[in-house]
């Protein structure tokens, strides 16, 4: 049985197969690589049912946060470094519009996290998945 030709080419020069396999793989994470650190606040009780920036409507109970510049539909990853807890959120709306924030989280998002009694947390967001 003959071999296929990109095995052969695997076969003969491997060097070349796992530096291209290894480019391809780096250029694959290189999309969703937005980090960003900053400090966290969550939602106040009183915007329960209102609309958000995307037309939505806030509910506290559901895993969502605001962030001035990331798209709509952007999954990001945000981490508590002083409790090691993170969770997933879901962008839907614009702010914080408070200076030295980085993210608005909803109620839930703050408990999952540990920062319901603070308020106001150190975060880090990283983007889990980037809408296209």
């Amino acid at each position: 049985m003959p071999i296929p030709l990109f095995y052969r080419f695997c076969l003969r020069w491997p060097g070349l197969f796992l530096g291209g396999l290894l480019l391809l793989t780096a250029c694959g994470s290189g999309r969703n690589a937005f980090t960003q650190t900053g400090k966290a606040s969550y939602y106040a009780d009183k915007f329960n049912g209102r609309k958000t920036a995307s037309g939505s409507t806030y509910r506290p109970g559901r895993r969502t946060a605001a962030h001035n510049t990331l798209p709509f539909g952007t999954v990001v990853r945000v981490t508590n470094p002083s409790t090691h807890r993170s969770v997933k959120v879901t962008i839907t709306d614009r702010g914080p519009h408070v200076k030295g924030r980085v993210i608005d989280l909803s109620r839930k998002a703050a408990r999952k996290i540990g920062m319901l009694d603070a308020g106001v947390a150190p975060v880090q967001l990283k983007v889990v998945r980037a809408v296209r």
